[in-house]
């Protein structure tokens, strides 16, 4: 059983992934994934083979309502780019279902390296201003089709909505910061939704032996606890983001993506 206290720090984490949700469009996956796993320490799981299947599994399905709380609170402000959207979503769908079933494929310490390096790339570049050469405009429907393509299974790979590669593409694509996060947020829940399902039809059709409590690879008590916080505060988030500058804000969320890429690349090789 889990203590008050732990209990208590889910809930904290799960507030601040909803607030970081609506804050810059993502999904949350970079502190669920973290927060998941370390769950799974607790319950006795962590060493399972397939834990960080489990972590990411369960992320998708947090941010299957933390990523609806985001966007419908986009759409009210009228923020979001639907051509962007109706072009993009269809290759991410497609992407993160191919991408969730490769996944069970992979091996447990290989998806670890990659989140964990994955996460230190986008917190320098976060910290150190990094942003991609400018393009002239938005491309055709069948690029950004396929730009959804590989951002979908990159993201079914390390449990997160796309945000964190979706905003500087379109960035460089000249789209506004504003209407780039708003249209991130959307694009997070088809990718969640199918992340989620993708996830949870490959732990039935993996044969494995799972914590009592599982659907696949989603976590359910895991699912229950962090998704009533992160759908409490994304709202709050987005109402952030159209108020306050984020540049500090930015500054502190690399620092904490860098700190989780250290810590889980210490885990791996201890």
């Amino acid at each position: 059983m889990w203590s008050p206290e732990a209990v208590g720090l889910m809930l904290g984490m799960g507030a601040l992934a909803g607030l970081i949700a609506g804050l810059f469009g993502i999904g949350g996956g970079m502190i669920l994934v973290p927060v998941v796993l370390w769950v799974l320490q607790i319950q006795g799981d962590a060493g399972s083979a397939h834990a960080q299947h489990l972590a990411v599994g369960t992320s998708f399905a947090v941010m299957v309502f933390t990523s609806f709380a985001s966007a419908y609170a986009q759409y009210r402000k009228q923020a979001i780019e639907w051509p962007v959207f109706r072009s993009m979503a269809p290759g991410m769908i497609l992407g993160v279902a191919a991408g969730a079933q490769m996944a069970r494929y992979l091996p447990n310490s290989g998806m670890q390296i990659f989140f964990a390096c994955f996460a230190a790339v986008l917190a320098l570049r976060t910290l150190l201003g990094i942003r991609p050469s400018n393009m002239r405009s938005l491309p055709g429907r069948r690029t950004l089709f396929g730009m959804g393509g590989l951002f979908g299974i990159l993201s079914s790979w390390v449990g997160i909505g796309g945000g964190s590669l979706v905003i500087p593409y379109l960035s460089a694509c000249h789209v506004s910061m504003h209407r780039t996060v708003a249209t991130s947020a959307a694009l997070g829940w088809p990718i969640a939704l199918t992340g989620a399902l993708g996830y949870w039809l490959a732990g039935l059709t993996s044969g494995a032996v799972l914590p009592e409590g599982s659907a696949g690879f989603i976590y359910l008590p895991a699912v229950l606890v962090l998704s009533a916080a992160t759908v409490l505060f994304a709202p709050i988030g987005v109402r952030l983001a159209h108020k306050l500058p984020a540049g500090r804000l930015k500054t502190g969320f690399g620092i904490l993506l860098l700190l989780i890429a250290a810590k889980m690349l210490w885990q791996v090789f201890r």
